[in-house]
């Protein structure tokens, strides 16, 4: 690899001999071909080559749960976003994931059954389908009258689409803090504060 040079490094050429340099007609076409083949990939092609994320990634649940109206076909087997179990949330990115890196700024979504154990991500690259295997939780009161459940759940990935299909059978670690808004049964509905650490089998 060559040295990084800093914008003060002087050449031993003077100007005048680099501007008579002359550059093949060959090396000119051939760096304007592939200029324009990488204009002519299509957005799914961009999408491919896009970096795997390695073996690891962090991503936030952060808003309102609201409940999933026509929801998204994500390629996925084992949910069923349309069958009126779900609720969503947005995702915003912490570390691992490809595309827009401001954490102010929403990636995808979240879907989850609260009266089932499965949910899905959507973000940049796919998605993939999980699995509640476990938790470890309690309840405290909020003293506006709901409650905020708080702990930690351990999903199983069941299956994947895209940049992400390395990370089936692999575990999602939720640190949660779920506000059940008051009168705290449910009815009042949900506001999320969960990070989720996603990693390879």
């Amino acid at each position: 690899m060559e040295p990084v040079r800093s914008r003060f490094d002087m050449s031993a050429e003077s100007p005048l001999t680099a501007a008579r340099r002359e550059i093949s007609r060959r090396a000119v076409l051939g760096g304007g071909l592939l200029g324009l083949g990488g204009l002519l990939l299509s957005p799914a092609q961009l999408f491919a080559k896009a970096a795997v994320p390695s073996d690891s990634f962090v991503l936030l649940l952060k808003g309102r749960y609201q409940p999933v109206v026509d929801g998204p076909n994500l390629g996925l087997s084992t949910v069923d976003l349309d069958d009126g179990s779900y609720s969503t949330v947005v995702i915003y990115p912490v570390s691992g994931i490809p595309g827009n890196n401001d954490q102010s700024s929403t990636v995808g979504r979240f879907f989850v059954q609260f009266a089932g154990d499965l949910c899905a991500y959507h973000v940049p690259g796919g998605s993939f389908a999980m699995r509640f295997t476990g938790s470890d939780v309690a309840f405290v009161d909020d003293g506006a009258g709901g409650q905020f459940l708080e702990g930690t759940f351990d999903l199983t990935v069941l299956e994947a689409t895209g940049i992400y299909r390395p990370f089936v059978g692999g575990h999602n670690r939720m640190v949660d803090r779920l506000h059940f808004l008051a009168p705290g049964d449910g009815s009042g509905g949900f506001e999320e504060y969960c990070f989720c650490f996603i990693s390879r089998p």
